[in-house]
């Protein structure tokens, strides 16, 4: 069974969606794969065509990484990359689902089986196949460290002769998997560390790191389905915003991190705040991509309004793009022993009974499975 590895081509990014490390866990479980990676495609993240071909992989051209049985991706496929693709065949990859622009619809045209990393279940037995959270963590990790590098005060408490400097108040809006490491990592460097969710039942969570945890009475519960947040009422984002509003002010870094799936993300950081923060105070959005969480936020920029510093970077996972793309691609391979039987010749096995597999199929049979709420 061939399984195909192709370069990414979404602009800079430097992930691969397999590694010589996990090439050679899954054939060390599976035998009778065959990797086809195309030329170049670990270079971003440092794995180079060599490394693959000593772990028995193949380096080939695009059109042949793209026309396996199985293809192995990090972002959804762009036109030109569907129509490479073998009927009958299975793609593996996020596909961001809820963006309506006739993708969804090519890949079941093509007869392609696409299975999006965003819709594996959140249970248990998926959680070594949970792509989401891995690069989450990864992301909540890097978003401390930018900024760091963009705040031009100390983390920590500092004693010197010439005199001492405050610890960095930082404020984590959103405690999911990126804001959960996000308050690990502010912590680990010496900040005073605070964090506001909408669901209560974090407040445990926040703790045990260390951190406060900001109440504010919105007078409904914000907890929603799978682990996420769910939109709120008009009259509870008054609330919240009124309420985070003097807290944010006093913030020398605030990271945020909140995101509803196929929303766009709501606005935690109003200009008012923005304009109440100190001169070279650093906003890390992490949201940015789906409009961001702060007014300002430019995706892929970072601008100074008002004499802070806004990040919005939507692929901070790039710059991390060794450990990022191992952690997904032994999400990847977790996945995929639920979709190969290790027969000798292996054998694909599409099984829709299976909780995992049927959840996070998006495409198949020549229909689009996946509906949107």
């Amino acid at each position: 069974m061939r399984i195909g590895v192709p370069k990414e081509t979404k602009s800079n990014e430097k992930r691969v969606a397999a590694t010589p490390d996990s090439i050679k866990r899954i054939t060390g479980k599976i035998k009778g794969l065959k990797f086809l990676i195309e030329s170049g495609a670990g270079e971003g993240s440092h794995y180079s065509d060599d490394a693959y071909t000593a772990v028995g992989a193949e380096i080939v051209d695009r059109k042949a990484a793209l026309g396996a049985e199985i293809v192995l991706k990090v972002n959804r496929p762009a036109e030109d990359e569907i129509k490479l693709m073998s009927k009958g065949g299975v793609l593996i990859s996020f596909i961001d689902p809820f963006k309506d622009d006739g993708t969804m619809e090519k890949l079941a045209k093509a007869g392609v089986s696409a299975f999006g990393l965003e819709l594996v279940p959140r249970i248990s037995r998926a959680q070594s196949m949970d792509a989401l959270s891995s690069q989450a963590n990864i992301a909540g990790y890097r978003a401390v460290i930018e900024a760091c590098s963009q705040f031009g005060r100390f983390f920590p408490t500092m004693m010197t002769a010439a005199g001492s400097a405050k610890p960095a108040k930082v404020i984590i809006l959103g405690v999911g998997v990126a804001g959960l490491q996000a308050i690990a990592t502010a912590k680990r460097l010496g900040a005073n560390v605070e964090a506001f969710d909408v669901r209560p039942e974090v407040k445990e969570q926040v703790l045990s790191l260390g951190a406060k945890f900001i109440e504010i009475d919105i007078g409904e519960d914000g907890s929603g389905t799978g682990g996420y947040a769910k939109e709120l009422s008009a009259e509870a984002k008054a609330k919240q915003q009124a309420g985070l509003n003097e807290k944010l002010k006093k913030a020398d870094i605030i990271i945020t991190t909140a995101l509803i799936p196929g929303r766009p993300a709501p606005l935690l950081v109003t200009e008012e705040a923005v304009k109440g923060m100190r001169q070279g105070s650093v906003v890390v959005d992490l949201a940015a991509a789906n409009g961001g969480n702060c007014a300002g936020t430019e995706a892929d920029k970072t601008v100074v309004k008002d004499g802070v510093i806004i990040i919005g970077n939507t692929n901070l996972l790039s710059l991390m793009p060794s450990d990022a793309s191992d952690f997904f691609a032994r999400n990847l391979i977790n996945l995929m022993t639920l979709l190969i039987k290790p027969e000798e010749p292996p054998v694909l096995n599409i099984d829709l009974e299976d909780e995992i597999v049927a959840g996070s199929l998006a495409t198949h049979a020549g229909e689009v499975l996946f509906k949107k709420k």
